[in-house]
C-alpha cells in the first residue's frame, strides 16, 4: 500500500476529473478500505479541498464544482522529489510511464505555491535527461543546492561554491554553470569554470555552500552534442562512443514509439527502417533493440554483432538448461537422473 501522502496525491488526481466516484470505486482505485478512503477524504477537507459526499448504498464523492482550488500543501524538500522523481519517471522505458510522468508533473507544478513552483520549474528545465544507465548507488544531494544550482543555471548568473576534488583537495570555484545532469544516480553540474578558463563537470555530492555571484553572462558554446554527452565523456575518461546503425523489419511509426527517445529513426520503405544510436555502452542497445520484437540486420558496429553472438549463445544455455528442468519434471523427478 501506498504511504498517505502519495495515496492522498493519487486520490486528489482522482477527484480533479470532477467526475463522480462511488465510494466503493475509489477505494478500490486506491487498494484501501472504506474507512481509510473516509479518513484520506478528510484529510483533503482540512487542507482546503472541497470535497462534496453523497451518502448511502450508492454513495460516492466529487469535488465541487467550479470550485477554486488552494495551492498544494507541500514543504520544500517535498517539492523538489516530486520533480525529481517525476522527472526521472519521465524518462523511463516502460511504455505510458513517461507520458502520464509529465502530466502529473505539470498538475503539481499548477497549484503549487509561486516560491516553490519557481524552484521546480528550474530544477525541471535545466536538468537534461539521459534515459536508461544503471550504475552505483546514488549519493544524497542537499536539495536546497541542488535547487540553488538549478535557480542559477535558469538565470543565467554566476555560481560560487566550495568543492571537494577525488584528491581531497578543497577549493573555492567561480563558474558559468550551464546544466545539471543525473548519470548512473549522480548528479553534476556542467560549467564554464572562470578560474581555469575551460569546461568543467563538477559531481554535487562533492559540491557545498552554492551561492549565486550576482553576475549575469551569456551562455557559451558547449564542446559537446550536449551536457550529458559531456559528463558521460569526463566519467568514461573520453572514450570514443559507439556509433550503432541498424536495418529493423518494422514500421516507423512502431520503432519511434518503442525507442525514439534513445535513437533517430528513419523510415526506409512501409515495412522497415534505419535505427542510429550513439552509446558508451552496447548493452542498453541490444536491450533496445530486443524490445521492439522485430527482427533486425546490423549495419555497424562489428562489435555489436560480437556483443549479441555472445548474448545468444548465454541465452541458448538458459533456454536448453530450462528445457532439461521441464523433462526432468514431466518425467516426475526434480532432477535429472545423474549419469552412471
Amino acid at each position: 500500500m501506498a504511504n498517505t501522502s502519495t495515496r492522498t496525491l493519487r486520490l486528489l488526481s482522482l477527484l480533479q476529473t470532477h467526475r463522480y466516484w462511488p465510494g466503493d470505486e475509489l477505494a478500490d482505485r486506491l487498494g484501501v478500505s472504506i474507512r481509510t478512503l473516509r479518513r484520506d477524504i478528510d484529510r483533503l477537507r482540512e487542507l482546503g479541498y472541497p470535497v462534496e459526499a453523497q451518502r448511502g448504498v450508492d454513495g460516492g464523492y466529487q469535488l465541487a464544482a467550479g470550485a477554486a482550488l488552494p495551492p498544494l500543501v507541500i514543504d520544500d524538500e517535498e517539492a523538489v522529489a516530486l520533480a525529481v522523481g517525476l522527472q526521472a519517471a519521465a524518462d523511463s522505458p516502460v511504455e505510458g510511464i513517461g507520458e502520464a510522468s509529465v502530466r502529473v508533473l505539470a498538475k503539481v507544478v499548477q497549484v503549487m505555491p509561486a516560491r516553490l513552483r519557481r524552484r521546480v520549474e528550474a530544477l525541471r528545465a535545466m536538468t537534461v535527461p539521459v534515459g536508461w544507465g544503471g550504475g552505483p548507488a546514488g549519493v544524497k544531494v542537499d536539495p536546497d543546492e541542488l535547487t540553488v544550482v538549478a535557480v542559477a543555471c535558469r538565470d543565467d548568473e554566476q555560481l560560487r561554491f566550495s568543492y571537494t576534488a577525488a584528491d581531497g583537495r578543497s577549493a573555492e570555484r567561480h563558474v558559468e554553470p550551464h546544466r545539471l545532469v543525473c548519470l548512473n544516480r549522480r548528479w553534476y553540474l556542467v560549467a564554464y569554470d572562470l578560474v581555469r578558463q575551460d569546461w568543467r563537470s563538477f559531481r554535487l555530492d562533492r559540491l557545498s555552500a552554492p551561492r549565486g555571484a550576482g553576475a549575469r553572462f551569456r551562455q557559451r558554446e558547449l564542446p559537446a552534442a550536449d551536457a550529458a554527452e559531456f559528463v558521460r565523456a569526463g566519467v568514461n575518461g573520453m572514450p570514443r562512443p559507439y556509433r550503432v546503425e541498424v536495418v529493423v523489419d518494422a514500421p516507423v511509426a512502431a520503432v519511434r514509439e518503442r525507442i525514439g527517445r534513445w535513437s533517430t529513426v528513419e523510415e526506409i520503405d512501409a515495412e522497415r527502417c534505419r535505427i542510429r544510436i550513439t552509446a558508451d555502452d552496447l548493452n542498453w542497445p541490444i536491450m533496445a533493440l530486443g524490445a521492439l520484437g522485430a527482427d533486425f540486420h546490423v549495419v555497424e558496429p562489428p562489435e555489436l554483432v560480437e556483443r549479441l553472438d555472445d548474448w545468444s549463445t548465454r541465452f541458448g544455455r538458459a533456454v536448453g538448461a530450462a528445457t532439461v528442468l521441464s523433462q526432468a519434471g514431466a518425467s516426475g523427478s526434480r532432477w535429472p537422473a545423474p549419469r552412471s
